[in-house]
């Protein structure tokens, strides 16, 4: 078990933080065990069982965060209660096993979850499962769970072969009213919400509705193979993918986990962005710093972190920009966080990348959040990725900036690679990230 410890932040940091440091964090690393009974739920630690630990690995996973307030301009759109529904949502994982285990979270709600019945399969189209690989889902020995607020609940292990990059299905019954309030927002993959009644049982799947964000569910674990390591990405819309093709796979981690399987090495990628992030400041999720225990140090067999993460740090700030009253960051304070981050990763022996920060020139152009880009900014942007190349924090670079930048353009991106708002990559644009990764950098392998 791994608890969080007091951090010691210069002047200018601790300014930044001080408005969120009394809110309540997301903890996943201890893995609670809730199994319901009539009298309520019986609750034991993942702790207990810690033989198993090293025989478990985290191949998929979608950071959850709380609803955000009306004020910013991205509308949530995800229904605020469901009830007596099931919810069918399918994940590409990336390294494969025997058996496999879920972790759904309640990190954000202020009341108890129940779960009324759980299933997984192997993925078919439009929301249907293969009927043949269908199971239930329990939790200890329990086909229905009551998870506390602010924890997370694992599954009992489910004997359920899997292939690398398959994809599965996991659908869960809400039989109470439920408030959504642990939600992965951009989840870039349609998720499938029945009528009345509970349908985890039923391989073909009649959705009333539809949405792309994840509910509740935050990781999926596979039996580990020997050997096998764990490659975390840490970042904003960029690495979770906004803009590219939803249900297409199209994230550049998800490219990653393509090139990955071509080598001799079991390498499982966790997706730990969530869009909006920041380094310093929350907004659209818990800011980097405060989550980085949980999303980070909660997975067993971590060996590396790739960071990529700041421009919104940047960008946010500002008149017309998303928040206008919030303090403009310098390029020191987003490096004296990056800082933190290295050195919470080095005390736990594990390596950290850094990605530099994507031209951002003209964002949101003729939009009322267009001042999210300004030539200050700029500045800024350019300083913070001088220090990940060259200020010798990070045990390895990948330099992003230099991949999408449009060379007839100086500080704008490529117009090949750009999905329209001079901020994200296309589906080409993420493939091109992906593509340029020396994948010995991210292993940490000399040459």
């Amino acid at each position: 078990m791994r608890l969080n410890r007091p951090l010691v932040f210069t002047n200018k940091v601790s300014s930044v933080l001080s408005a969120a440091a009394g809110r309540r964090r997301r903890r996943r690393q201890t893995i609670l065990i809730c199994a319901a009974v009539a009298a309520g739920s019986a609750i034991a630690s993942f702790g207990a069982q810690g033989a198993e630990k090293g025989a478990w690995i985290t191949t998929w996973a979608a950071t959850p965060a709380p609803r955000w307030s009306d004020d910013l301009p991205a509308p949530f759109g995800v229904p605020e209660v469901l009830e007596n529904q099931t919810v069918r949502q399918v994940a590409r994982i990336s390294v494969g096993g025997n058996s496999v285990r879920f972790v759904l979270s309640n990190a954000f709600g202020e009341k108890p979850l129940t779960i009324g019945a759980g299933s997984v399969a192997i993925a078919g189209k439009g929301g249907e499962v293969d009927q043949a690989t269908l199971k239930p889902l329990t939790w200890g020995g329990k086909s229905s769970v009551v998870v506390p607020p602010g924890a997370p609940i694992l599954s009992d292990p489910v004997a359920l072969p899997v292939e690398a990059l398959s994809e599965i299905s996991v659908s869960i019954f809400l039989p109470k009213k439920t408030a959504l309030s642990s939600v992965h927002w951009d989840g870039v993959q349609t998720a499938y919400i029945s009528g009345q009644g509970n349908f985890t049982n039923e391989a073909a799947f009649k959705a009333d509705s539809t949405l792309k964000s994840r509910l509740f569910l935050s990781d999926v674990w596979v039996d580990a193979a020997p050997e096998s390591e764990a490659i975390v990405f840490f970042g904003d819309s960029i690495t979770d993918g906004n803009c590219s093709t939803p249900d297409a796979n199209n994230r550049w981690p998800d490219h990653i986990a393509k090139r990955l399987q071509e080598t001799a090495r079991k390498v499982a990628v966790v997706n730990e962005a969530f869009s909006g992030n920041r380094v310093l400041t929350d907004g659209m999720g818990v800011n980097a710093l405060a989550r980085f225990d949980s999303d980070i140090l909660s997975h067993p067999k971590v060996a590396t972190v790739v960071l990529m993460m700041g421009i919104n740090d940047i960008g946010w700030p500002g008149e017309n920009a998303i928040t206008p009253d919030d303090k403009q960051p310098t390029a020191e304070d987003i490096i004296t966080g990056y800082k933190q981050l290295i050195d919470r990763a080095h005390a736990e022996g594990i390596r950290i990348v850094g990605a530099t920060l994507t031209p951002f020139a003209e964002t949101f152009k003729g939009l009322p959040t267009e001042g999210y880009y300004t030539p200050e900014k700029e500045k800024i942007r350019v300083a913070v990725n001088e220090w990940i190349r060259n200020g010798g924090g990070f045990d390895g670079v990948i330099d992003f900036d230099k991949v999408m930048e449009d060379p007839a353009k100086p500080g704008y991106l490529r117009d090949d690679y750009d999905c329209g708002d001079n901020l994200h990559p296309n589906d080409a644009g993420y493939k091109a990230m992906a593509d340029a990764v020396d994948l010995d950098v991210l292993l940490g392998q000399a040459k």
